[in-house]
């Protein structure tokens, strides 16, 4: 496995130029750049009881009675389609969470869907969620919680109690976890990521050997992560936004473990990242739609179907310090206990996908090209008041500062600069009347390329 690890890094971190050596992503790290903005859906027991979610009680009370499970209208094309309104490229689904149940079919684990008398047991979610993704163009990834289990008695990897009993339920569990990831990563086709939340943690430990089941049977898709590997980092922070700047590169080629070589601010570097960093370690930014008025809602919770879900403007902040930022943002999207995404939230999906097109969709004018200077021509003068600048992203961060410049009544205006680009950075300024913009590259490692310099106007957007 380290063997495979470290050919695959020394791929990724090719020669440049005189001795420079710069990481660059691989295929699957281009695809989550590219996909820009998807979406996770939490579904679980507790959705079921009636009550208000409490991370640390399910964390350790098992929920007695799992035929409460019993979505009658469970529609998950209806997911999938208000997710691709939105502009979501990708969907994850939370195969199994810190309750235990899963959501398929499992040979290996008896508390799954098999246990319900839901569809007389012959149920099988993740199935059901892959089909929708495929049927409606976004790419499907699977989330798999292993860090916590509340029927079994694991908390935070470990299992409870002492001496040859409990080193015993710990090597049995392990072996488990591993072959319910074989089952997820083998029955469904392709997938997009295998999200293992809080990690997998160490397999010379606690933790399971999941890395190599991964790279045989999805050799295609992002692994998120273990204490060795990540394909990508969280951002920090449960807000839906990045630092500024927001690198790529980062100093280690895991992401927030409990390895952190001694970095004293770690959620600062993880928001930031490090522009001489070794490794492609590319940021998401995640929030839950349901997170304004002080909530902070990863599953369905009763009675905040009209208080809970972010108003547009939030959300539309959120894009322009996530994608807008050289990372990827996903939102948590919250099914009920009819197994419908709620009108709401659906509505709200909507318009959020239809702002973020009205915004971006159509540029006033767009160019590439390569080397350190970059002219927009505009054709006439007109108002701009946002430009977007991208790199070629497969080639790694080259920009490392850069301005852009208006031609107002002849003379040259800086209207923004920055450092980091990446795959795309959104710069707003106050609207001035030009007939050019200019991309200037102020600094840089190894010739620069841009995939899109582009510029915008937005006023009228909801603000």
């Amino acid at each position: 496995m380290l063997t495979a690890l470290l050919a695959s890094l020394l791929l990724a971190t090719p020669a440049f130029g005189a001795g420079e050596k710069l990481p660059v992503p691989s295929p699957n790290q281009v695809k989550w750049h590219e996909a820009e903005f998807g979406v996770v859906f939490h579904y679980d027991l507790h959705v079921f009881d009636g009550l208000v979610y409490g991370q640390g009680n399910n964390r350790i009370n098992p929920i007695e009675d799992y035929n409460i499970f019993n979505p009658e209208e469970l529609d998950t094309d209806q997911w999938i389609c208000a997710a691709r309104d939105a502009g979501a490229r990708f969907a994850i689904l939370t195969a199994t969470h810190e309750t235990g149940f899963g959501l398929w079919q499992s040979d290996v684990n008896p508390y799954c869907l098999k246990a319900v008398k839901w569809r007389d047991g012959k149920g099988d979610i993740v199935r059901d969620f892959v089909n929708s993704c495929r049927k409606y163009g976004l790419m499907p990834g699977i989330y798999i919680g292993i860090r916590w289990n509340s029927l079994l008695g694991i908390h935070n990897f470990r299992a409870e109690g002492g001496g040859e009993f409990a080193r015993n339920r710990q090597a049995w569990y392990k072996r488990f976890c591993e072959r319910m990831v074989e089952e997820l990563c083998s029955r469904y086709g392709d997938l997009f990521m295998i999200w293992f939340d809080g990690g997998a943690d160490d397999p010379r430990g606690l933790g399971p050997d999941v890395e190599p089941i991964v790279n045989r049977c999805q050799p295609g898709c992002l692994f998120y992560h273990n204490v060795d590997r990540a394909d990508l980092r969280w951002g920090g922070s449960e807000s839906g936004t990045v630092g500024d700047p927001c690198w790529s590169s980062f100093p280690y080629p895991y992401s927030h473990s409990n390895r952190t070589d001694g970095t004293a601010d770690h959620n600062r570097l993880l928001a930031h990242g490090d522009p001489d960093g070794a490794y492609w370690v590319p940021a998401m930014a995640d929030a839950p739609l349901r997170g304004y008025n002080g909530r902070h809602e990863w599953f369905w919770e009763p009675g905040d179907d009209e208080r809970a879900v972010y108003p547009l403007t939030d959300l539309m902040e959120m894009y322009e310090k996530s994608v807008g930022r050289n990372a990827t943002l996903i939102l948590g999207l919250t099914p009920n206990p009819d197994g419908l995404l709620p009108s709401g939230d659906v509505a709200r999906l909507k318009e959020f996908g239809e702002e973020v097109n009205r915004r971006f969709g159509t540029p006033l004018a767009c160019t590439s090209g390569t080397g350190t200077r970059l002219t927009l021509r505009l054709g006439a003068r007109q108002k701009v008041d946002c430009c977007i600048i991208g790199e070629e992203i497969a080639r790694g961060h080259r920009i490392r500062a850069y301005r852009v410049e208006a031609r107002v009544n002849g003379k040259w205006t800086t209207v923004c600069r920055g450092t980091a680009v990446g795959h795309k950075r959104i710069e707003r300024f106050p609207a001035v009347e030009t007939d050019a913009l200019r991309l200037t590259v102020e600094q840089h490692i190894c010739d620069p390329a841009i995939r899109d310099f582009s510029a915008y106007r937005i006023a009228g957007a909801a603000e």
